[in-house]
């Protein structure tokens, strides 16, 4: 299976060299895209003097910064048309273990999502301040709660392995959301299509380099996100496919 790694940056140039380094030594396989909002600190050139002598990297420049949302919309669609197999999203910051690659990847042969999971094993989140960790872990259970017992416990968690097929089945065209509410909606909408969703506990460390992107705007669009959907999917507006009958993949 061809492996690609989605990675979008925004002023990322203390972290994203090691970060592309981390994932290339997995296996001889996966590939790293990295989706660049024109950052001004110069990001996107190290990464396409990185592309210019490995063929495993690639680079998506785009014209400014338009939120993490729709740059993961635009990094999947440029990995299904480099012919990955399977989709890997991870943030640059080195919060996300790239060693955990390799358990997704086993994974997915049984499963559609998988999902690095920061809930499903206690909390297992390194230092953060007690108000963003109370934040995050109590808007993932009113998530859960307005969305009719979504059973995932971490589903503004941005590090997940996806089957092509799962991405092909979601209408990314319709998918406007960003930041957590991005997250909440692609796991909505994968559960919605009876996808097999398998969350894996990881530790994530908070970044030790660079500025956070996180700010109130994100954590408002999250709350409100949640009922937009529900309300989706009463009036029958998402697509939906019974949960005995998963996305399946062409090979494994």
């Amino acid at each position: 299976m061809k492996k690609i790694a989605v990675v979008p940056t925004f002023n990322e140039c203390e972290n994203i060299e090691h970060l592309i380094r981390a994932v290339l030594v997995v296996d001889d396989e996966t590939e790293v895209l990295v989706v660049d909002d024109h950052s001004p600190d110069g990001t996107g050139e190290i990464v396409d003097a990185i592309a210019a002598a490995e063929r495993r990297v690639h680079v998506l420049h785009r014209p400014k910064k338009a939120g993490i949302g729709p740059a993961y919309v635009a990094g999947f669609l440029r990995a299904l048309e480099l012919g990955a197999d399977l989709v890997v999203q991870m943030d640059a910051d080195l919060s996300h273990p790239p060693q955990t690659l390799p358990e997704f990847f086993r994974l997915m042969h049984d499963y559609d999502v998988t999902l690095g999971s920061r809930y499903v094993d206690g909390i297992t989140v390194i230092n953060w301040p007690m108000g963003r960790l109370l934040l995050s872990y109590f808007g993932n259970r009113y998530a859960q709660a307005v969305l009719g017992g979504l059973p995932i416990k971490d589903a503004t968690g941005d590090f997940k392995c996806w089957r092509r097929e799962v991405l092909e089945a979601i209408d990314l065209a319709n998918v406007h959301s960003n930041g957590y509410a991005f997250q909440i909606e692609m796991n909505y909408r994968a559960w919605r299509l009876g996808c097999r969703i398998k969350e894996l506990p990881i530790v994530f460390v908070d970044r030790r380099l660079g500025t956070s992107k996180m700010h109130l705007n994100i954590a408002i669009e999250a709350l409100t996100i949640v009922w937009r959907l529900r309300l989706q999917s009463l009036f029958g507006r998402l697509p939906h496919r019974p949960a005995l009958v998963p996305v399946r993949p062409r090979s494994t």
